[in-house]
């Protein structure tokens, strides 16, 4: 569908696109200058490792990324195909029984990663769940999964489970299954207070939910509804589609594609290194300070198309409908649109879950504020709750509440009767950009937060907005406007 954002002359729109297209291979380049001149320095401090293209070292400092590979080389990779088979081979002889048969493949593969002790947790966890859920009592059954997510952060706890591993490794990686789960079972326990079915059919889609294969480990999230009825409806109606190869072969190169690119970035740019040392960025030179900026956000981007493109790719296979890979980080030019593009899974599973039962915008003012604040409050703590984490969540809020408000204000009658008799709609479009490029600024800021640590963030604030307030801040804003028409531009276009 497209939005309702007036046209420009295509002339300043290519202005625009050229514009920001150069802004970000040119601080690119300042970056990958700075890295370059740098290396000696960085490979002692951080052990930059030997890179997989000649002439260059690989960054692996970012842990997400390097975890992630790490254990698909292992065995993630192995078990997902296997997945796919069991899924093709069950969905055409014996129909009937696919969801039983992922279900037990799924169980299987988490306790050939995790062994029995780290499934077993799970296994506590839903049982309790499941059991809290048959009260159905909303406010028990948030009351007992707080409790359960609480338990990840207990150090005695964590101290047991990291003794059932040989490595740390490991028991992220049980943490990381248990924390995403974790919602799964607010999704069951809640729509099992909205509805009343059979417990032990419930108890079947239960395990069924939880250990999915491709979801199970890092998302993204669907919620319960969403995921038993498009299953159930697959094995329905759908029992022998042809096998698309072609569409698996495309799919596939695509990811394969996005993966050259993150290792691509970690091998011209050392960004994740040089964020971790406060004196790196101190004498960044401002381009290259921007091109690190970018650089970030754009590689957070690209791993999750990695990270959820695979999951989401097996899951089309079984016919279900993943949320939407996550949008381009240098399109998006407000809060709102972040926490609803990027992860679509997770914004639908707040929105439904949180947002709306709290009275979401039906109450007022006061209910939007209090239902966007405690939503916020909830990410920071399932992510850990963690002080940097606290100050990206309140920045968040603080975006996604302005913006709100600025939306609100505009949408008055007489706000926008005035603003139609003054300005044409070309006029509107470019202050709308012009804002947004403060608004995009900001989110900017809250994702080195969120990436980097508060550390990163004050520096950036130092740097950009205190001290270079005449010389650097007005030029970026000037390329963030840039990026927000580009961003709006493919809003009226009607593209992902």
């Amino acid at each position: 569908m497209k939005s309702r954002v007036s046209p420009l002359p295509q002339t300043e729109i290519l202005v625009y696109w050229v514009l920001s297209f150069g802004s970000h291979l040119y601080s690119f380049f300042q970056l990958h200058k700075f890295s370059k001149e740098h290396e000696a320095g960085l490979s002692r401090e951080f052990q930059l490792e030997k890179g997989l293209l000649q002439g260059f070292k690989r960054d692996s400092s970012d842990f997400e990324w390097s975890f992630w590979s790490d254990w698909g080389r292992k065995s993630l990779l192995l078990t997902l195909i296997g997945h796919c088979v069991v899924s093709r081979l069950s969905g055409y002889f014996y129909p009937k029984f696919k969801v039983l048969a992922i279900t037990l493949y799924g169980l299987l593969a988490a306790v050939s990663v995790l062994g029995v002790k780290g499934v077993s947790v799970l296994l506590v966890h839903l049982s309790v769940t499941f059991l809290v859920a048959q009260l159905q009592k909303p406010a028990m059954s948030w009351m007992c999964n707080l409790l359960l997510i609480a338990t990840l952060y207990i150090q005695p706890i964590q101290e047991i489970q990291k003794s059932w591993y040989m490595t740390e490794e490991e028991y992220y990686l049980l943490l990381f299954s248990v924390a995403v789960c974790s919602l799964r079972f607010i999704s069951f326990s809640l729509e099992q207070c909205w509805s009343s079915c059979n417990a032990l059919v419930q108890l079947f889609w239960l395990l069924a939910y939880t250990f999915y294969h491709p979801f199970f480990y890092n998302g993204p999230i669907m919620t319960y509804k969403a995921f038993t009825e498009q299953m159930q409806r697959s094995t329905e109606e759908n029992n022998r589609t042809t096998f698309a190869f072609s569409h698996l072969l495309l799919r596939s190169g695509r990811i394969l594609l996005w993966w050259c690119l993150a290792e691509c970035l970690i091998h011209f740019m050392y960004m994740h290194s040089i964020q971790s040392n406060e004196t790196y960025i101190e004498i960044l030179p401002p381009w290259a300070l921007g091109g690190l900026a970018l650089a970030l956000v754009q590689f957070f981007y690209v791993k999750y198309l990695v990270l959820f493109g695979l999951p989401c790719m097996l899951a089309s296979l079984d016919q279900l409908v993943p949320p939407q890979l996550p949008r381009c980080v240098s399109l998006m030019y407000s809060f709102t649109g972040m926490w609803r593009h990027f992860d679509e899974g997770l914004y639908r599973w707040l929105i439904r879950y949180i947002y709306v039962p709290l009275g979401g915008s039906r109450r007022g003012p006061l209910h939007k504020l209090l239902s966007t604040g405690l939503t916020f409050a909830f990410i920071c703590f399932w992510h850990g709750g963690h002080d940097y984490l606290k100050y990206w969540a309140l920045m968040n809020w603080a975006g996604v509440v302005a913006e709100n408000g600025l939306a609100s204000l505009f949408s008055l009658p007489r706000v926008r009767i005035m603003m139609e008799q003054k300005f044409s709609m070309a006029i509107q479009r470019r202050c709308t950009a012009l804002l947004s490029a403060f608004s995009t600024a900001l989110l900017i800021l809250s994702n080195l937060v969120f990436l980097g640590g508060t550390h990163v963030g004050r520096i950036f604030w130092k740097r950009v907005f205190v001290q270079g307030w005449l010389t650097i801040a007005p030029p970026m804003l000037a390329f963030l406007y840039c990026f927000a028409q580009v961003g709006l531009e493919q809003d009226r276009l009607g593209s992902p």
